[in-house]
Parts: C-alpha cells; structure tokens; sequence
C-alpha cells in the first residue's frame, strides 16, 4: 500500500498528540513492523534512534519512532512523562499502528525506553521479540540524574530541574512513578526473545544493569556488547551496527520473508503502478532509493507523493544547488546556502513573448535563487550564470533522443 504521510500525529489515551515517524524500506512494503522507544529526556530525532530505525529498513523492518508525552514535538508537558507514561504512549503507538497498518511484532527500547519496551512487551501479546540498548535495571535508576535536587521535590508542587545541561519541570508524581515497578520480576516472566545490548564503558548506566537483566531473564535471550561505545551511541557507526544485529537476531524469531525490491533490469530507475490495487500511486525503484509518485486530489489522485512534474522540478533543483556548490568551492566564494524555487506551468508563446513557427502553448520552468552568504554582485550574477549550466537544466533546454521499446516477457 502507498503510504500518505510518513509523519505521524497519534492521539495517546491522555489526549494529547504524539509525534511518529514511520521508516519504511526501500520498497515501501515491510514485512514487520517496530516500534522504537527513546531514551529519557531525549526524542525519536537523536541521530541514533534514526539510524538504528534505518539500518533496521534494511532487515525489512517499518519501523515507528515516536516523542515520548512532553518530548520533541509531542503535546503535553515533561512532568506527565513519568515512566507509566511512557509505557502508556507505547500502547497507544501499538494500538495506531495496528489499526492503521499492520500487527508490530518487535520493540526496540534505548536506556529507559528500553525499561519501557520491557513493561510494555509484557502487556502486548503479539509483541514476539524485545530489544534494548543500554538499558537499566530497575526504573528508579533514571534518579541519579537529578538527585541533588530530588529535596526540592518534597517542598513544591512543580519545580525546575537541570537534566543533561536543560530545564525540566518535574513533580512529586513523576518522582514517585519511578519506585511504583519492579522491572527484574516482569523480566522474569516476560518468557519472549530478548536481546540485551550493552557498552561496557557506558558511564551513565553502568554495564551491571546488563547483567541483572541477562540473569533474570529466561531463554532464549541474548546479550552482544558495545564496546568502546558511549551510553548515547553517538558514533554513527556504533548505531548502525546496532540495528544491523538486531535486524539479523530477529529473523531467528521470526518467519522468513524476503523483501521484495523492485528489478531495475539494468537500467537505472524502474517505475511500477500496479492498476488492480492503486489508481495513479506509482513506485519508483533506483538501486538503493525508493520514492512514490501520485496525483493530487483535484485531478483524482491520491496524492500519497509528488507528482510527475513535481519529480521534474526536484530534479533541476537538486542539479542546481548541487551544481552551485560545486563552483562556489572551486572559487573559494563564501555560499553558505542556496534555496532554488521552481515552477513548472504551460503557457502561450504569445503571454512568453516567444516567436515560434506555429503558436501554441509551450513548457515555461521558472527558477528563483536565493543565495546566502558572502557574496558580492558579481559573484552572485555569475552564480546565476551558473545555475543555467547545470546538467539538467541543459538536458531539459535541449532535443532529447527518446528510444522505446517493449519488454519480451
């Protein structure tokens, strides 16, 4: 199926709106679904939930990361984000993706979101395989934190805290919610696949949390080790691993399903549009890319992607910038930024001003540059030079060779 918008709006059962984002694989038809839960105070846009959820794309996998309640661009405020919460807002994840999509089979949670996965996969019968990466052991771990000023609590309904350098406003509720779950005793009888990940330099869950999980755990269960990474998994490749083992621990679990990429034949781009389940929704495979091209609504489209000429615009404008960067560096000009807006639109020679052999309506492409930086007059009048040299600029103002042929099946 075509999907409409990989930005997610999900209602949790307090009423506020949760921020999701699907990750899809290349061929936009994932044999299983996850779900990805953050770490504390942190959001579904830190770089390693979002390399982790790619690297998983590649297993297959559609994967959901979402803001926790008060985090990122999720309604509420962070002081109802206590740990019940977020097991809550797992559920509500689960629930919409369910409903929406298909049945999630695995969760993946990182440093408390990985307690959380651990309470939520417990309640979630056709969750068949859990994973966590640097996660504690006991929920009241995450106070360490902000113990200094855990006093305060006692004394104010609301108060200000400083987590990892920024302010946060907690209450004697979201203290309190973190003594409420004993995380050991629903591992032990959680009796589902578990992959415990864990770095043993990781200085803000120590690497004895790992191993209280691992014993209280029953089989099959499986620890790999970090090593050398730090408890935010900021090296790029470190996260990336992360989800290539997990998308390869998995399939243990799982029924084999091969994912399905469309065949380029050796050409460069193939593109799709099955008439028997989609009106206009078009997929169109390169390589290692997948993208989908529609119509929109006013011409009876479904418009789940940009249209054919909306491709066309993205291309001259991707070639432009691309082009200008390259030219701006080999002159050692300071363009920091390029923005280019593109219209594509058909029009009468005559409103062109245009004198042809025979009058009629011809394409009209409309380019706009805004260049930042920098830049001098000349520079700039001379970049807008450029931008008409660009390879495809120069391919769509020229006679182009058309070669059709049919394939023999």
């Amino acid at each position: 199926m075509g999907v409409k918008n990989l930005i997610l709006d999900i209602t949790n059962k307090e009423g506020n709106l949760l921020r999701a984002y699907l990750e899809l694989p290349a061929n936009q038809k994932p044999n299983y679904y996850a779900i990805f839960a953050h770490c504390f105070s942190c959001s579904s846009s830190l770089s390693a939930v979002k390399n982790i959820s790619r690297a998983l794309t590649t297993h297959g996998f559609g994967v959901v990361r979402f803001d926790f309640t008060g985090l990122g661009r999720s309604e509420g405020d962070f002081s109802d984000s206590h740990f019940s919460a977020n097991v809550a807002d797992i559920l509500s994840v689960h629930d919409y993706i369910l409903n929406n999509y298909g049945t999630p089979r695995l969760l993946i949670g990182h440093s408390l979101g990985g307690a959380a996965v651990l309470v939520a996969a417990e309640q979630l019968k056709d969750i068949k395989a859990v994973a966590t990466i640097g996660a504690p052991s006991t929920i009241n771990h995450v106070k360490h934190l902000f113990s200094n000023q855990l006093n305060l609590v006692e004394s104010s309904e609301n108060i200000s805290v400083n987590i990892g350098g920024r302010p946060f406003i907690i209450n004697k509720e979201f203290i309190d919610d973190f003594d409420k779950t004993d995380l050991l005793s629903i591992v032990k009888k959680l009796r589902k696949p578990l992959l415990i990940m864990h770095s043993p330099m990781d200085k803000t869950v120590e690497i004895d949390n790992a191993k209280e999980l691992y014993e209280f755990a029953k089989h099959p269960k499986s620890f790999i080790s970090l090593d050398n990474a730090d408890h935010l998994l900021t090296n790029r490749l470190d996260s990336v691993y992360v989800g290539d083992v997990i998308g390869a621990w998995v399939k243990r679990y799982f029924p084999h399903k091969e994912n399905v990429m469309l065949e380029t034949e050796g050409e460069q781009l193939v593109g799709h549009l099955n008439l028997l389940e989609n009106n206009f929704t078009t997929h169109i495979q390169t390589k290692n890319h997948s993208m989908i091209a529609d119509e929109p609504a006013s011409i009876n489209g479904d418009d789940y992607g940009p249209s054919p000429y909306e491709y066309l615009n993205a291309a001259l404008a991707a070639c432009t910038v691309m082009t200008l960067k390259l030219y701006a560096e080999r002159k050692k000009w300071d363009l920091q930024e390029v923005f280019v807006y593109i219209s594509h639109a058909k029009k009468h020679s005559d409103e062109l001003g245009v004198t042809i052999e025979k009058s009629g309506y011809l394409d009209h492409i409309t380019k706009k540059l805004r260049l930042l930086g920098n830049l001098d007059e000349t520079q700039k009048d001379r970049l807008k030079e450029i931008a008409s040299k660009c390879p495809v600029h120069k391919t769509l103002a020229s006679k182009v060779i058309f070669d059709t042929s049919l394939v023999v099946e």
